[in-house]
């Protein structure tokens, strides 16, 4: 299975949405960030041709990343998943792919630090700290028929200015 792993595009500031007295959980894309997202996204669909599952975090801003992947990619069918919560233990989400093996290309939709984390326990089996995927990055990992930590091969990881420019 090949696995897309998607950082969140830009959200609004932390601080001064705070100020407005709703959760962080609700805190949406800017419209700057949505539209630098929708060039990213062209680039995404130039390098992974179509997805069979679309998978993301239950916060507001992914899920809106997530509504732009899902329109690029003429709407793949969409999972929130709480395993994909910035919070979130990495090994729960192996064992979410793992029950995804079927599938040809998953995408994931999160957050900082826990998809880096996940990355890197896919690729090392542990969590060293040498992944860092920018706020509309992306990257695309091999997984093995069965998804264990240790066991995936990076194919690329690319800046979100990198999938801007192949979306031209």
């Amino acid at each position: 299975m090949d696995l897309l792993v998607v950082r969140h595009a830009i959200a609004e500031d932390r601080e001064a949405f705070a100020r407005t007295g709703k959760g962080d959980e609700e805190r949406p894309l800017t419209p700057a960030g949505r539209r630098k997202m929708e060039k990213g996204a062209r680039g995404l669909r130039r390098l992974v041709e179509s997805l069979d599952l679309l998978a993301t975090s239950t916060l507001v801003r992914a899920t809106q990343t997530g509504d732009v992947l899902e329109e690029a990619y003429g709407g793949v069918r969409t999972v929130r998943l709480e395993e994909l919560a910035p919070d979130a233990k990495p090994a729960a989400l192996l064992r979410w792919l793992g029950a995804q093996r079927r599938r040809r290309t998953v995408a994931l939709v999160g957050h900082e630090p826990h998809l880096s984390a996940v990355v890197e326990l896919l690729l090392t089996g542990t969590t060293p700290g040498f992944v860092e995927l920018k706020k509309g990055g992306a990257c695309l990992l091999a997984l093995p028929r069965q998804a264990a930590a240790g066991g995936a091969e990076l194919r690329w990881l690319l800046t979100p200015g990198q999938l801007r420019r192949l979306g031209r």
